[in-house]
């Protein structure tokens, strides 16, 4: 858990530099322009999902992502990274995750063994674009 925490503030610190930039028109709401997709559509999962939101990704980014996160309103609250354990090793890097949002509030980074989509145990890197105390928007 330590590769994990390492790269949480190496990707916090890498994006402290976007932090007063404007959030992009093409990603403000949902649905994302460009080549995102609701990932309800891509797998089996519903299209909003209770802590994370309605996701959307770029199928040619899978299984890292960013998955593009959005509220019940169609706003834009966090970017998510999903990062297969099994690449989290010497060998590897996952440089320059971006934030599109171009602003990061705060970063969570958490397990999880696996679900439809990406099936092998990862870590979420979420960097959320709202304060914690506004996370409730994507609680249920």
């Amino acid at each position: 858990m330590r590769t994990a925490a390492l790269i949480a503030t190496i990707l916090f610190a890498s994006t402290l530099p976007i932090l007063a930039h404007e959030l992009p028109d093409s990603i403000a709401k949902a649905p994302p322009a460009d080549t995102f997709e609701a990932v309800s559509t891509l797998v089996p999962l519903p299209d909003f999902l209770p802590g994370m939101g309605q996701l959307f990704v770029d199928p040619a980014t899978l299984p890292a992502g960013p998955f593009l996160a959005y509220d019940h309103d169609g706003a834009l609250v966090s970017t998510i990274y999903m990062l297969p354990l099994k690449d989290l090793n010497p060998d590897n890097s996952f440089d320059n995750l971006a934030a599109p949002s171009g602003k990061v509030d705060h970063v969570d980074v958490y397990y999880n063994a696996g679900h439809p989509g990406v099936a092998e145990p990862h870590i979420h890197i979420v960097l959320w674009n709202i304060p914690v105390a506004e996370e409730s928007r994507v609680a249920q």
